[in-house]
Order: C-alpha cells, then sequence, then structure tokens
C-alpha cells in the first residue's frame, strides 16, 4: 500500500508541484491549505507523513505544531506522524524542534524535489 502523505501549504502552486513529484513516484497524497485544514485531514485521513509549510494564514505552522502535540496528549488518537517542515528560513525555533524530536526534518523553500524524496525515504526506512 502506497505511503500516505499530507502536504499543507498555503502557495497552490507549492502544493500542486509537491503533489505531482510525490504521485509520480507512488505516494498517496493529501493536501491542506492551513493548519486548522490540517488538523480536520489528520484525525480524518490519518497520513503517514506530514509535510508542514511554516508561513501561512489562519493557523501558521508552530500554532499546528502545537495542536498536534496537544491532540496526541488529550486524545491520544493522533499518531506520532513524522513531520517535515518547508520554510522560506530556519531559525533557532525550528532547530529547536528538531532537537526535541517535534519535527523529523526541514527542507528550505525554493526546495530540490529530489532532496524531498530522499528525506521521505530516510524517515521511511527509519520508521520501518
Amino acid at each position: 500500500m502506497a505511503m500516505k502523505i499530507l502536504v499543507v501549504d498555503d502557495e497552490p502552486h507549492v502544493v500542486r508541484l509537491i503533489k505531482s513529484r510525490l504521485e509520480a513516484n507512488n505516494y498517496q497524497v493529501i493536501t491542506a491549505n492551513d493548519g486548522e485544514e490540517c488538523l480536520k485531514k489528520l484525525t480524518a485521513e490519518k497520513p503517514d507523513l506530514i509535510i508542514l509549510d511554516i508561513m501561512m494564514p489562519n493557523m501558521d505552522g508552530y500554532s499546528t505544531l502545537i495542536a498536534i502535540k496537544e491532540m496526541r496528549e488529550i486524545t491520544g488518537q493522533i499518531p506520532q506522524t513524522p513531520i517535515i517542515i518547508l520554510t522560506a528560513r530556519v531559525d533557532a525555533r525550528i532547530k529547536e524542534l528538531v532537537e526535541k524530536e517535534q519535527i523529523q526534518a526541514y527542507l528550505i523553500k525554493p526546495f530540490d524535489a529530489k532532496a524531498l524524496l530522499e528525506t521521505i525515504e530516510k524517515l521511511k526506512e527509519k520508521n520501518t
């Protein structure tokens, strides 16, 4: 069965690019435009991996990460889904999240599609 990946980004062209590249590599892709939609799809779809943008309207990536953590702790219904952050800039906060293992990896925009696929494969191997 194909790995199910939730792509969360408010830029439609980025979502299309990631989706087409992942589907071409036999991944099942679900998309969300912001953090609120991400949380709904996370509970409904139970993805194997999340690719999350930081800078989004309504609910940004940081708020989304906090909400995911709270949902895991309170309900216990959200699995420890690996998360890859996509961001235009890396700051101390992102590095801290990697160290705390709340996110497993990050890529800087504009990103290389090959690097994204390699990162996904490494996480897949690590989690099997």
